[in-house]
């Protein structure tokens, strides 16, 4: 039996960490043995790379620099972590995947569709997602939110502009591929929110082949 790859995705302050756990107690409810990861990081290597890319003291690192950092630490992951799990047949539930760099560092860096493509299918082994998840909310009421976590990190000191652009990416990614993607209004309720999230997972367990 196979195992599937299920992806969080969403701009700051979406609420993705809340909605992780809720994912992953309900797969594990239906006897699904399941791993939690991150982007970037989910290894020891790819952690390390993550202090780097989140440092506020270099925020003069160039685009294309952010972009191969981010696929270097997915690369490690891919082949230490997902590969292996779904093999074995379990279930992997990201906190991001390839779709952040379309969005991070496609839309809101500039860096060219082709470029990250490339990188998709040779860092992270041409590797997609079963179902992601978009937690969607408006730029301000994100950035809102994740003002009251805390310091800032690197990217999260970008601008309401930058912002918008990873929103835009991300929306244009889930339009292209409804099939994969659920789009989440992240704006209502947690509640509300959860209860959105539980039916499109209960959703894609119920697809032909889901558990096959």
């Amino acid at each position: 039996m196979g195992g599937k790859l299920i992806t969080l995705e969403g701009g700051e302050g979406a609420g993705k960490s809340t909605v992780l756990e809720a994912v992953r107690g309900q797969l594990a409810a239906r006897g699904l043995d399941v791993v939690v990861t991150r982007e970037p990081g989910g290894t020891p290597a790819g952690e390390a790379i993550r202090k780097v890319l989140l440092e506020p003291a270099l925020r003069g690192m160039h685009a294309e620099t952010e972009l191969l950092l981010m696929f270097a630490s997915r690369a490690q992951l891919v082949r230490d972590v997902v590969q292996p799990a779904l093999a074995a047949g379990r279930w992997v539930l990201a906190d991001r995947f390839t779709d952040a760099s379309f969005a991070y560092q496609g839309g809101g860096r500039g860096q060219p569709r082709e470029r990250i493509e490339d990188l998709e299918r040779w860092a992270a082994a041409g590797l997609k997602p079963d179902l992601t998840l978009l937690l969607d909310l408006p730029v301000a009421d994100g950035l809102k939110r994740a003002n009251g976590r805390g310091a800032a990190d690197r990217i999260e000191m970008e601008n309401a502009d930058f912002f918008e652009r990873v929103r835009a990416a991300y929306r244009a990614r889930a339009a292209a591929d409804a099939q994969r993607f659920r789009v989440i209004d992240a704006s209502r309720t947690l509640d509300e929110v959860l209860a959105a999230v539980r039916a499109a997972i209960d959703v894609f367990l119920e697809r032909p082949g889901a558990r096959a």
